[in-house]
């Protein structure tokens, strides 16, 4: 007969191997508190033999970002916090072992970037010039959780590769580092009620794949419903979906966000929230296909923070899509903005 004080059950085999991975992991950086949340690497940008050229998307962006952050006197180089580079056993956590050796095969990049001569380049060089900024800025998304759980706060200048799942990358997608930051996050952290707030343009449909009828993740999706990807599959994983219609304006768009939020709010009690702030809704962006002014994403996004300040819940953002080269300018404003309204604390306040 069955003691009835019997021990629980022990994790699954799987299970219980991503949690050796990630408690063994190095990602979890000790950072002083000389440094703000912010996280960023020059690794991040891209510069691939030109071919970066011919997807949409600014691959520099993340540098510039960060360089009018310093140059207009905001933050210094030095309180800018690099992370390390998520390794293969990092990336396993959520990666299947066939996905990643999938990535070895430069047409099977290519086909993910969507800038079909990678295919032709030999793939040593795509791991060097595509794949390691990737990886560091994985790196960069699982450290900002452990930021915002210890500051209130932290932005990863990078990051937010929502269309990637476990099994499968795409939209310019390699890595899953939302589903990869908030597993660290439930096991390091000690988390278990966590929100995603996706306002890229475009559905995210790699996150709400990989938290299918997961209770402790709550998923906020508002995109145009009339681009890529149409994943039908995983729309019915989100559990508040806002769909636009192409050409949505700012004053329509702001008041949808905040219903949306109000809604949230009384559905949802989380104790960490992932803010996926994709600028492809700027008014202008060839993919986004949304009309909203840079006045308006500085104001979506304040009222995020704001929104995760008055309830006290720690917020991590992620810059994610953007296909304009005036989408690093509209960050760093929105960045100044934050710290101007005192949500957020950048290196010439600390200092």
């Amino acid at each position: 007969m069955a003691s009835s004080s019997a021990s629980p059950a022990p994790a699954p085999a799987g299970e219980s191997l991503r949690q050796k991975r990630i408690l063994s992991s190095k990602l979890y950086l000790e950072v002083p508190s000389s440094k703000a949340p912010v996280v960023y690497s020059p690794a991040y940008d891209i510069s691939f033999l030109g071919l970066e050229k011919l997807h949409p998307f600014d691959s520099a962006k993340w540098g510039r970002i960060c360089r009018y952050l310093t140059r207009e006197g905001h933050l210094e180089k030095k309180q800018v916090v690099e992370p390390l580079e998520a390794c293969k056993e990092d990336l396993l956590v959520v990666h299947t072992e066939a996905y990643l050796n999938s990535l070895k095969c430069s047409f099977r990049v290519a086909s993910i970037v969507e800038v079909p001569p990678v295919s032709l380049v030999p793939n040593w060089i795509v791991q060097k010039k595509l794949l390691y900024p990737f990886r560091k800025q994985v790196g960069g998304s699982i450290l900002s959780a452990k930021l915002a759980l210890e500051r209130g706060w932290a932005i990863n200048v990078g990051g937010g590769f929502h269309h990637c799942s476990a099994e499968e990358g795409g939209g310019f997608c390699a890595y899953a580092d939302i589903s990869l930051c908030i597993q660290f996050a439930f096991v390091r952290l000690n988390i278990s009620r966590l929100l995603i707030i996706d306002l890229d343009a475009h559905q995210g449909n790699g996150h709400e794949k990989d938290f299918a009828n997961d209770g402790r993740v709550y998923i906020l999706d508002m995109y145009n419903a009339g681009i890529y990807p149409f994943d039908f599959t995983a729309k019915q994983y989100i559990d508040q979906k806002v769909e636009l219609a192409s050409g949505t304006k700012t004053d329509e768009y702001l008041e949808l966000l905040d219903k949306a939020l109000e809604v949230c709010k009384s559905r949802f009690q989380p104790q960490l929230i992932v803010y996926n702030a994709g600028t492809d809704i700027l008014d202008g962006d060839p993919l986004g296909r949304l009309k909203i002014s840079p006045e308006g994403v500085i104001t979506r996004d304040e009222k995020v923070f704001r929104f995760a300040k008055d309830q006290n819940i720690p917020l991590l953002m992620l810059t994610s899509g953007g296909y304009m080269k005036s989408s690093a300018r509209v960050i760093a404003d929105s960045i100044i903005n934050l710290a101007n309204k005192n949500l957020i604390e950048l290196g010439s306040q600390l200092g």
